[in-house]
């Protein structure tokens, strides 16, 4: 009696183990992580150019006013010394006799150049290094100016340095006949990035059910008539606001429910196309273009190529679907 439930249990462990693995390790082709590494190549080369004509005014010691750089750096290097900042690169740079808008100039270019060389594909890892870093210390060195855009590219750009890249439609295949990763190795690195999203999606869904604003318009109303994303009138919203209400409960719905519904195949496109047109929507009337553009390349990246059908025939993505159910 003891040795069959020894067996039993045995039997259950090997079962349970056996799903966990097929689930963290499935087969996948690697078109997802072509699409993260030119989506996020096209948003670093637009932020670049976003950011180029205020670049010195920000990371300049003159700075911009009291939220100059040096403030900033200081407050932060207090809270944590390790986090890197474009004061580092400035006092290596005077070190050597670059003046600090020469250092200024060539780290934006290199970070220009990075977003370049992720679109082509070429040099792939050390590209997504440069730029991982760079924005990284952009993003901290003007914490105070950041938004949601920057928590967001520091996370997919990580993402994408740490991956096997060159993965597909890539210079570097071509030119240096880079290997392919082990098809459950990329399986690995796209399932982290489903469960990331999973998690962000279902706890920002969750905050904005506990309060009252998204249940009433009210949230809604606040974001769209505070400067600068107040592209439409005040006027046009108050004759819409029945709309604001049934937005906002779409919102919270679509943000809490996007673990359950992500996964299964009969859901997936309705529940992603629910959620690249809620960021298109935030693109068109807040203005926030390059914040919508990199939750569209993460979202298509972890969920998008088995829909998108980038390939005639794509069985091992499909494996990796199946197993996601």
């Amino acid at each position: 009696m003891n040795e069959k439930a020894s067996r039993r249990r045995l039997e259950f462990v090997t079962r349970w183990r056996t799903r966990i693995a097929d689930f963290l390790f499935p087969e996948d082709d690697g078109d997802w992580l072509a699409i993260l590494r030119i989506g996020l190549g096209l948003e670093v080369v637009l932020y670049s150019l976003a950011a180029l004509p205020d670049w010195r005014t920000m990371f300049g010691r003159s700075g911009t006013g009291f939220l100059n750089r040096e403030f900033t750096e200081a407050v932060f290097s207090i809270q944590n010394p390790l986090v890197p900042r474009i004061g580092w690169f400035v006092t290596f740079g005077e070190k050597i006799g670059l003046s600090e808008n020469a250092t200024l100039t060539l780290l934006w270019t290199l970070f220009f150049a990075a977003g370049c060389l992720l679109i082509a594909g070429l040099l792939s890892r050390s590209a997504a290094i440069v730029a991982w870093l760079l924005h990284l210390c952009a993003a901290k060195s003007a914490e105070y100016l950041s938004y949601g855009v920057d928590n967001f590219l520091t996370i997919g750009l990580f993402y994408l340095m740490i991956c096997p890249l060159p993965g597909s439609w890539a210079l570097d295949r071509k030119l240096w006949r880079a290997v392919p990763a082990n098809s459950e190795l990329l399986g690995f690195f796209r399932r982290v990035l489903q469960l990331h999203l999973c998690a962000i999606y279902f706890f920002g869904g969750l905050t904005k059910c506990l309060g009252a604003g998204w249940w009433t318009g009210d949230s809604m109303w606040r974001a769209l008539i505070r400067p600068p994303f107040d592209l439409i009138a005040s006027q046009t919203l108050i004759q819409w606001q029945p709309l604001l209400l049934v937005l906002g409960i779409g919102v919270c719905v679509l943000e809490t429910a996007f673990p359950v519904f992500i996964w299964p195949k009969a859901t997936r496109s309705i529940w992603l196309s629910g959620i690249i047109a809620m960021h298109i929507g935030i693109a068109v009337t807040m203005g926030l273009y390059l914040f919508s553009l990199v939750m569209i390349v993460l979202n298509l990246a972890a969920f998008g190529p088995s829909m998108l059908r980038l390939r005639p025939s794509a069985p091992a993505d499909s494996q990796a679907v199946n197993v996601a159910i």
